[in-house]
């Protein structure tokens, strides 16, 4: 999950507590989009005010108005993917940050999510996971959609991986995953079954470190 951290992140400088202080007033006051106070954030998410200082200051310096748009998400996304297409991820990954659907993700978005990517417990990020697998939202993840998003991650990840993965690859482990995870063969996994299914098989656990380490 280190691409959007390092994206976002920069190196602590030593200063004081009144210097820190004054400086994130100066920076909230001068973005067209002014973040929750530290404080509420610290207790909404598992990051300390220091961690949440050095994140805003990261993600203020890539996006200066305090929100980030999908192209420039994209753009800043491509940078650690340089061997492969990152676009289509990155529109689904965009999507699952996007939690109220206005095309934009504040930095609210971005530390909620990472929070729960980071630190949240097992059951916090399968649910994470669905919601970014269930891309219109319905409730359900269908076995197109399981697949769009594993196009998505090989497309992303190159032509180049060793060893080799063939086209169908992709189509292969979503048979896979799709038969174990739709228990009552209605067409659709629903969030109960996906969560059941990952967290008692091994196999699927392992395989949903690939999605983890692209995050």
């Amino acid at each position: 999950m280190g691409a959007l951290m390092v994206i976002f992140s920069l190196q602590p400088k030593q200063r004081s507590k009144r210097a820190d202080s004054v400086e994130d007033e100066l920076e909230l006051s001068s973005v067209r989009h002014r973040p929750e106070g530290l404080e509420q954030l610290e207790s909404q998410t598992r990051f300390n005010r220091k961690e949440l200082q050095i994140l805003y200051r990261g993600f203020k310096n890539e996006c200066p108005s305090g929100v980030v748009n999908e192209d420039t998400f994209k753009e800043i996304y491509a940078q650690f993917f340089p061997q492969g297409d990152a676009s289509m991820y990155a529109h689904f990954l965009f999507n699952a940050f996007d939690t109220d659907h206005n095309g934009s993700v504040s930095f609210e978005d971005f530390v909620m999510g990472m929070s729960i990517l980071l630190r949240g417990s097992v059951h916090e990020k399968l649910n994470w996971a669905f919601n970014l697998y269930d891309i219109n939202k319905d409730g359900y993840i269908t076995k197109e959609e399981m697949l769009d998003i594993m196009k998505a991650i090989y497309d992303m990840m190159g032509k180049w991986t060793y060893p080799i993965l063939k086209d169908e690859t992709p189509k292969q482990h979503v048979d896979i995953f799709f038969q174990k995870m739709d228990k009552n063969r209605d067409g659709v996994v629903t969030m109960d079954e996906f969560i059941d299914c990952c967290q008692n098989d091994e196999n699927i656990m392992r395989s949903m470190q690939l999605f983890e380490n692209v995050i």
